[in-house]
């Protein structure tokens, strides 16, 4: 049977109530106790982000990174968005993809100054220390993560929170993990600033480092998460920084209007560049299922919208287009199959258009036809549980090969916060419930 889950209500503001207290080990027993606790309560992600190892023109500007040191005697203030309530919160840090251990000296979460994306600034006194089992400092192993205590604070669904970490040492590595399409704005400052009102003079930055998720312990035993798996469609390239409107956040917003889907926490597991079959920017889906949709606190459902980097960057002849569209094909059946057996049902989303794009679209069509047959494939397969289509939602009826204009960045394949809002209309709210 499929789990279930929900949110609790939503408001503008959060009332931190305390911070995390308990026995010695970090919280108090219940915290630690894994499963389902009084009247279904559990934990569910109310925000994710794909961890990938940061390229080079990624990396925190100089002085935060130094040859092979990355952010020494450094606070990093990121702002993160909730997508489903909960009475407690506690942040999960990854080093997937660090050269050497990941030493966090201290943590803070917070109230970001008037509740908005992206600003150095806290509300004063909103501040509370995050600790790992107890102690106000954790290192995380070489390509292994780490999940906080509880901090005891209600956390409304779709608000913004800020989250600060100093390092006392750094990083000793050039290699280190990120996000960097946040379309958030982070900040930088030497020494620690942990739980400072402000950060005058910090170094901007809009990427996300080291930190990969948040969960809620949700009293609605409803409480579940939607986890998309995508590409740069679905991490936002096209929409605007610090203005939470790619469409999974726009979908997120739809759904808190409704009681009957304000339970469903909205997931984005995707990164530009990404692709199914080979690794590109960040894993390829099948290497980084796993982590970042089967294990999943809460999640109960998966949407699939990738594959048109697969096509776009195989060779534009028949023979490799149809080898793709095979393999595309297969290794969706892949990502079904694992995601049944760990009771996550998954949908089907089409493949948008990208004819008139510079580095896609092909004179003779190959790629084209490639995405046609996968679409078909997609409707009519039976595979997916359901079948979210994009492609017929943002296409130009008039040129079904390109994108509406009014949706089109200008370089035919991204969407902007318009069009964006076009894929989020058309996910059936009845999937969610």
């Amino acid at each position: 049977m499929l789990r279930t889950a929900a949110v609790a209500s939503v408001a503008v503001v959060v009332t931190v109530t305390a911070t995390a207290t308990g026995a010695p080990g970090g919280g108090t027993a219940q915290d630690r106790e894994p499963g389902i606790g009084p009247g279904g309560a559990h934990w569910v992600d109310t925000w994710v982000s794909m961890p990938q190892l940061t390229e080079p023109h990624n990396m925190p500007p100089a002085p935060y990174t130094d040859g092979e040191s990355v952010l020494a005697d450094s606070t990093l203030r990121q702002t993160i968005r909730t997508t489903v309530a909960g009475e407690k919160l506690r942040l999960r840090f990854s080093n997937a993809f660090g050269g050497a251990e990941l030493p966090l000296t201290r943590v803070s979460v917070a109230l970001p100054a008037g509740g908005a994306a992206g600003v150095a600034a806290i509300e004063p006194g909103s501040a509370r220390q995050v600790t790992f089992g107890g102690r106000s400092s954790t290192v995380v192993p070489m390509g292994a993560q780490m999940v906080s205590d509880p901090v005891r604070m209600k956390v409304p669904a779709g608000t913004n929170l800020t989250v600060t970490v100093y390092l006392a040492e750094g990083q000793a590595s050039s290699s280190v993990t990120s996000h960097p399409g946040s379309r958030t704005s982070s900040y930088l400052a030497k020494g620690d600033h942990a739980t400072a009102a402000d950060l005058p003079g910090a170094t901007r930055t809009d990427h996300w480092y080291l930190l990969s998720g948040a969960e809620t312990w949700s009293e609605d035993p409803r409480a579940a998460g939607l986890v998309v798996i995508g590409d740069s469609l679905s991490d936002g390239r096209g929409s605007t920084t610090n203005g939470n409107d790619r469409w999974t956040d726009q979908l997120h917003q739809r759904l808190l209007r409704s009681p009957s889907t304000a339970h469903v926490a909205v997931l984005n597991q995707a990164a530009g560049g990404n692709r199914v079959l080979h690794d590109g920017l960040g894993p390829n889906v099948l290497a980084r299922l796993d982590r970042d949709v089967l294990v999943r606190s809460g999640a109960r459902w998966a949407l699939v919208f990738e594959g048109v980097n697969d096509l776009g960057t195989a060779e534009a002849t028949a023979s490799a287009q149809e080898a793709t569209a095979d393999d595309l094909i297969a290794a969706y059946r892949q990502i079904v199959d694992r995601s049944h057996a760990a009771g996550i049902a998954v949908y089907g989303a089409t493949l948008t258009p990208f004819g008139g794009n510079d580095m896609y679209d092909d004179p003779d069509g190959h790629r084209e036809a490639a995405r046609k047959r996968v679409n078909d494939w997609i409707r009519h397969s039976g595979v997916f549980d359901a079948v979210v289509d994009f492609d017929r939602a943002v296409r130009d009826p008039q040129a079904p090969t390109t994108l509406l204009p009014a949706y089109d960045t200008g370089d035919h394949l991204h969407l902007n916060p318009v069009g964006y809002g076009a894929l989020a209309d058309a996910v059936p709210a009845r999937l969610l419930r």
